[in-house]
Parts: C-alpha cells; structure tokens; sequence
C-alpha cells in the first residue's frame, strides 16, 4: 500500500494505521497539498514516522503543490497546524527526491495488480498520474478514497467535503478513469460511526504510551473546531479509510454507486453526486455505508496502546 496524503491530525492516525498494523505493507508516503501548507505536513508526516519509531524505513515523496487548475485552498481553521504544535530537530528527515507521481507510477508499475492506494486528500497527484503514464489506472490493484458525502452534508460547504472541494477536477478525472474504487465518505459515515466521544479519548489519554499522547496533542485542535460545530469528540475518516482496507471485517454494508464530481456549480463545487442504481448509471465505486462502529474504536485503541521508541524528541 502506498498513504497519499496532506498530514493534518487524523492523516497522522492513518499513517499509524499504515506504519504498525502488521498487516500493512506500506511502501510509500506521497504528499499532496491539501490541508495546511506543504512545508508544514511535511514536517508532519515526520513526526508520525518518528513517534511510531519508524524513521528512515518508508520513503515520503513529494507531490503536487496545488490542485490542477485551480489555488490552493486550506482547513488550518479546522487543524492548525495540524499536529497541535508539536516540533522535533528535522535533520536528517529528508523527503525522498522522486516526485510522488512517479513513485505511484513505478511502484504501481513494479507490482501490477498489487498495489492499493489510501487516498486521504485531494485526489491531484492521482489524476496527474493517470495523465502521465496511460497504465497507471490497470496496473493499480484499488484505491481506497476518503471524500465526498453520500447525498448528505458537507464539511467545507453546505454541499462538498473538503478533499472533493479543493480539487475538483481531480476527483471528476479520477472517478471517470476506471479505477477499482472505494469510497469512505464523510456524511453520513464519518458523523455517526467514527467519532470518538469525550470517554473515549479519556480512555486513549490513559493509556499514556507516546503514540497516545501524540493522538492527544495532533487532535486536540480538531476536537475544538468539532465541538464549535456541534460535533461531540474528534472526526477520524481517514483512519478508517486506512483500517477498513487492511481489516474489511470492520465493514458492515457497502452499496454499489455512480460517483460524479461537481465542478461547475457556484454552490456545489466539489459535491459528490452517488446515484444508488435508478438514473441508469453504471456502478463506478464501492461506498461504505455503514462500519461496525465500537470494533474501529477499540482498534485504534489497541494500536496506540502500543510501545514505541521515537528517535527524536518532539517539543
């Protein structure tokens, strides 16, 4: 598996996910602009390798800056900085000098069939890669996207999620480029069945192993922004993105949909239209509907109860 990702809070849980699960295979971080600046989840992704103490051993790879045709545009008055803070001496946490696009493409290339992608941003550096080299689509074995909304609210809008929203573009390409797809989206999925309410992050927060007390620090400003819009605990898609490849037993009903990305509409930019089977559409993407909610729970749970050794003191 490769995490592509735009490091803010729950992506730094994700990585988790992909960094300590033995059954992940992770071969690759790709970065892609999305939720704070690059520069920022850069340094981001390197304190999630240093607290689960797995420096030096997946390379992280640097994508796109900005979305295909449109300017970047943030959640840091959602994440902050994303990480709560938190700072460590980078020397030596050198991203790796091949583009992220090339490395999905190689890698992708190197094990045609094998590969699966945790999309947990904007899809930009996988549209580019569908560009680039015609064989990415066939020699990806899936894609397992955290976007979009299934014919309910948004996050960003009052229609879009936010990593649909940022790219638009990208998300219509890659959704009409055959990929095997499946789709974590954030409404309904998202607010009813990975949130994690105040007795479970005190359960989390008792566990004081580093990886717990990075959970608590790189979430605190998400659950702040969460309880201001009426959300009671901290929002984890893109952790469940990541749990629900490697343990599909988490998955309790998925539905077969046409997945569209809006990218014209001046009120809906960025809206999933998921048909269900009734417009005369051909299914393009699995969507999860619903996940056995306390089992994702408890598996975070037990992962950041686990003992590791950071190389490097975060501050």
């Amino acid at each position: 598996m490769v995490i592509d990702t735009d490091t803010a809070q729950d992506d730094c849980i994700a990585l988790l996910v992909g960094l300590l699960d033995l059954r992940a295979d992770l071969r690759a971080i790709t970065m892609v602009a999305g939720n704070v600046g690059f520069d920022q989840q850069i340094r981001n992704a390197f304190l999630t390798l240093n607290v689960a103490g797995r420096l030096g051993s997946v390379p992280v790879h640097l994508g796109c800056r900005r979305p295909l045709v449109r300017p970047w545009e943030s959640a840091e008055n959602v994440h902050g900085d994303g990480v709560g803070g938190l700072t460590m001496d980078m020397t030596g946490c050198n991203p790796d000098p091949e583009h992220a696009v090339d490395a999905l493409i190689r890698l992708a290339a190197e094990s045609p069939g094998e590969l699966t992608i945790v999309c947990i941003g904007p899809l930009t550096n996988i549209a580019t890669a569908t560009v680039k080299d015609p064989t990415f689509v066939d020699n990806v074995k899936a894609l397992y996207v955290m976007g979009g909304s299934n014919n309910a609210r948004g996050n960003i809008t009052a229609a879009a999620e936010f990593n649909f929203y940022v790219d638009p573009e990208a998300a219509k390409a890659v959704f009409a480029a055959g990929f095997n797809i499946t789709v974590i989206p954030w409404a309904p999925l998202t607010l009813e069945h990975a949130v994690f309410d105040p007795n479970q992050l005190d359960e989390i927060a008792a566990l004081d192993t580093p990886l717990s007390r990075f959970f608590t620090r790189v979430c605190a400003t998400t659950l702040d922004f969460d309880r201001s819009v009426g959300i009671n605990g901290t929002t984890h898609p893109d952790s469940l993105t990541a749990a629900v490849l490697l343990h599909p037993e988490l998955i309790t009903r998925v539905g077969q949909y046409h997945v569209d990305i809006e990218t014209q509409g001046e009120l809906t930019r960025g809206y999933a239209a998921m048909s269900w089977g009734v417009h005369n559409l051909q299914p393009n993407a699995t969507v999860v509907d619903t996940v056995n909610s306390a089992g994702f729970y408890d598996y975070i749970r037990q992962l950041l109860a686990r003992k590791t050794a950071p190389v490097i003191q975060a501050h």
